[in-house]
Formats: structure tokens, sequence, C-alpha cells
């Protein structure tokens, strides 16, 4: 499984003009795939969420939206997903770089980006 964002995320897909959807949008669980702990863009998060929600809306729908291929209405964190080994990796790089985190340890980190959406999954 390694580590995955997971979104919720509302989808308004393009229809042509004699097909309409009732409801016009789909609500849906979306989840990205994180970059391997330590390995080049795995700060993702950084960007990504604070206290456990969306840092920046725009941003983050836009991304959505170009990797999806459909226009995302709205966005939402809904929880970082790992696997309890690749979670060990995580928290392993992010104790090797707290300075860069402003943190005194691991756990301070977490609830500073994630809050409590952690969900810890056997794969």
């Amino acid at each position: 499984m390694g580590i995955r964002y997971a979104f919720g995320v509302r989808l308004r897909p393009e229809t042509p003009p004699e097909i309409s959807l009732e409801p016009p949008t789909i609500e849906r669980r979306c989840l990205l795939s994180a970059p391997e702990p330590g390995s080049e863009g795995w700060l993702e998060f950084r960007e990504l969420v604070w206290r456990g929600e969306v840092s920046d809306r725009e941003h983050v729908r836009r991304l959505l939206a170009e990797k999806i291929g459909i226009e995302v209405e709205s966005v939402d964190f809904r929880a970082l997903e790992a696997d309890p080994d690749s979670f060990e990796r995580f928290k392993e790089a992010v104790a090797d770089d707290l300075e860069a985190f402003n943190a005194e340890n691991v756990s301070e980190v977490l609830t500073k980006y994630f809050g409590s959406s952690l969900e810890i999954r056997e794969p």
C-alpha cells in the first residue's frame, strides 16, 4: 500500500448538451500516492495539508483535477493512509530532519500537519 493522501472530492464531469446528470456532481474518496519517505518529493505533504485540513484548497483542487482529468469542484483532506512499515519509514524520515519542521519530536510534526487524520492499515 505505501503512503497515500486521502481526499474527499466533488467532481463535475463534463457532459454533452443533450445529457444532464442529476445531481450534476459526484463525490468520491480520492487516494493520491505519496513518494517514498526520504525520496525526492516526499515533503509534498507540507504543501497539501496543515492541522488535518487542506492548506490551499485552490492549489490542491487544481492538482487533483489535473491528475484525475475531471473538474474538481471542491476538496477536503480525509487522512494520511499508510501500512505500518511505510508509516515507520515516514516517521524515521521526519525524525532525521526535525529542524526542517521546527519541531521537537515526530509526534509534534504529525499533529502539525495531519491532526488526528492518520489511518494505519495492514496491506
